[in-house]
């Protein structure tokens, strides 16, 4: 089984910062993306954002493209989330996901999950 954390969630105005971390940890697969998405009260979970474990390939919603940076620590099993430009739109609970695909952007492709965090943005 993989174990995923996420952290760095909080309350920020429009137009601020806020980074993610998520944690994994035992990995019982070879994991080859992974990925960033989120879910707003009354709407879908929607994909925000992947990346491959080896390499600098990485993929962003159209939403989030020019704004957010996904990115990796290997060494420490973790990946992140930088938001920047955050606007109240983007209010959701983020959520990280581990999947055996080379890149993947629909959450059938994603085996293991976090429980979340909350991230909102006030206007």
């Amino acid at each position: 089984q993989v174990q995923l954390v996420e952290s760095g969630g909080g309350l920020v105005q429009a137009g601020g910062s806020l980074r993610l971390s998520c944690a994994a940890s035992g990995h019982t697969f070879s994991s080859y993306a992974m990925g960033w998405f989120r879910q707003a009260p009354g709407k879908e979970r929607e994909f925000v954002a992947v990346i491959r474990w080896s390499g600098d390939i990485s993929y962003y919603a159209d939403s989030v493209k020019g704004r957010f940076t996904i990115s990796r620590d290997n060494a420490k099993n973790t990946v992140y989330l930088q938001m920047t430009s955050l606007k109240p739109e983007d209010t959701a609970v983020y959520l990280c996901a581990a999947s055996a695909n080379w890149i993947a952007i629909s959450s059938n492709a994603y085996a293991y999950w976090g429980q979340g965090t909350q991230v909102t943005v006030s206007s």
